[in-house]
């Protein structure tokens, strides 16, 4: 028998254990998804930031509610908007018609004459009080009113000679806000003197006024009266007569005329303005002579787009004219036109920054847009606040150097460097220019605007002309101690 033993056995296999994450090579992403997801983050960071934006114009509109309830409160107790109306000379006569169970009734009907000439002519002597931080115009108005009434003739009313009851004929004058009146009004009326009382007897041509009882002629009538008038705002005057003028002069500096005409002269300057309206009965769809209603105006006209709805015919339309005392600088207006600029300043902004990324070789995380973006939305939040207390132009200008120091500063600690640093703060304060220049013309800030933008592109396009957008774009122009660690691992 031989000496012999048995093999061992095979040792059991070692299993292998994952290579540590540690150790493992890093897992670059491709240049073309960097720069894609890159890209898509920015947009998204903008469209992230449309949110603030729109509560901006939430939050400026609020202002303006504000500013409009001070000047609410002031006007009530001062004297709103005014509107004169009229006169108009009113003579009720007695008609019949059909009773309801049959039959016929007697009515008291009222028929209502224009005057022929209406000649209107005064200063407004203005003023500025604040409720709060906001400031409300007011003025101070003395009207000298004159003209002439036709003979009365029942035909012209369709009316029978012997229904017009003369001896109980009165005018009325319409006023839309009997607050702002200062002094009784004294009718001058064919060599008589009469004083009003306040309401008006009848609703067919006006809801608010005076009126002033009168002896009729066959002759017509002469007519004049003074009226003192508080008011804020606009002054507007209705054409009821066959031919009606009015002529206003005011130290205020900044007037629209607005209404259904506009002045046959006018003078604006430094030390205020003057003008002189002049329009016919045919310039209006409304008669001379006419019986019952046909519509009234409103007891207060609408401010913002100065429509009166004042007697007429169906399809008639407001008529009335006159002037708005304007505040030189509507602070929400150009706060709000400010704001509709505030997606492009945000794109403006990120383009400068992503392109000294790119040609920079500087990495800038999307975490730091976004904060970027939220200092530039933030600056229209402070140039509404700062307009508040100054003139819109400091407030501007105070809220750019802010944030101008804000995001120059950051640019330091995010680029390591002030080179890129001051070439951002000298681009944005170029951009900050350049809107300011946008939202001081207003004529013609479209073709501004549309030129600014095709130097925009043109300098995109030029300074984008040889980056590698296939290879690795954000691999700069920069020292490459810079720029970031290679991907391959051999």
């Amino acid at each position: 028998m031989s000496d012999s033993t048995d093999a061992p056995p095979p040792p059991p296999p070692v299993p292998r254990l994952p290579t540590p994450r540690s150790l493992r090579p890093p897992r670059v992403p491709s240049p073309r998804r960097s720069l894609a997801l890159k890209v898509l983050a920015i947009v998204g960071i903008v469209l992230i930031l449309m949110v603030p934006l729109a509560l901006l114009s939430g939050l400026i509109s609020e202002r303006e509610q504000l500013r409009e309830e001070a000047r609410s409160e002031v006007s009530a107790q001062w004297g709103q908007d005014q509107t004169l109306g009229g006169p108009v000379l009113t003579i009720p006569y007695t008609a019949t018609e059909p009773a309801e169970g049959g039959g016929q009734r007697t009515v008291t009907r009222y028929a209502h004459l224009f005057p022929d000439a209406l000649d209107v002519e005064g200063r407004l002597e203005p003023q500025v009080r604040t409720r709060g931080i906001f400031r409300v115009v007011l003025y101070e108005t003395q009207l000298t009113v004159q003209g002439r009434f036709p003979s009365v003739d029942s035909a012209a009313f369709g009316v029978a000679r012997g229904a017009l009851r003369l001896d109980e004929a009165f005018v009325q004058i319409g006023l839309s806000d009997l607050v702002g009146v200062r002094d009784p009004i004294r009718l001058e009326w064919d060599g008589t003197t009469r004083e009003a009382d306040p309401g008006i007897v009848t609703g067919d041509v006006f809801s608010t006024g005076v009126s002033i009882p009168v002896t009729v002629d066959a002759d017509g009538a002469a007519f004049s009266f003074d009226l003192s008038l508080n008011g804020s705002g606009s002054l507007g005057v209705l054409p009821v007569g066959r031919e009606t003028t009015l002529k206003l002069a005011s130290p205020w500096d900044t007037p629209r005329f607005a209404g259904a005409f506009l002045p046959e002269e006018r003078t604006v300057a430094a030390d205020g303005f003057e003008a002189r309206w002049r329009v016919l009965h045919l310039n209006r769809n409304y008669p001379q002579a006419f019986t019952g209603s046909f519509g009234r105006p409103t007891a207060l006209p609408r401010r913002a787009s100065y429509e009166y709805y004042e007697p007429g015919f169906d399809g008639s339309g407001p008529s009335a004219f006159g002037v708005e005392l304007l505040l030189p600088v509507d602070e929400y207006q150009k706060t709000n036109r400010a704001a509709k600029y505030g997606v492009l300043f945000v794109f403006l902004t990120f383009l400068t920054f992503f392109f000294v990324e790119v040609l920079g070789g500087r990495r800038i995380h999307p975490i730091q847009y976004l904060l970027v973006g939220f200092a530039v939305t933030l600056f229209y939040l402070l140039l509404l606040a700062f307009a508040e207390y100054m003139p819109f132009n400091g407030a501007y200008g105070v809220a750019a150097v802010a944030i101008l120091s804000l995001v120059t500063l950051y640019a330091r600690a995010v680029f390591g460097e002030w080179r890129l640093a001051a070439l951002v703060g000298g681009l944005l304060t170029l951009f900050y220019g350049y809107f300011f220049v946008l939202l001081q013309l207003e004529a013609y800030a479209l073709l501004a605007g549309s030129l600014g933008l095709l130097v925009t592109l043109a300098v995109v396009m030029y300074l984008s002309r040889k980056v590698d957008w296939y290879g690795d774009p954000f691999g700069g122009i920069g020292d490459p101690a810079d720029a970031p660690p290679s991907s391959d691992p051999s």
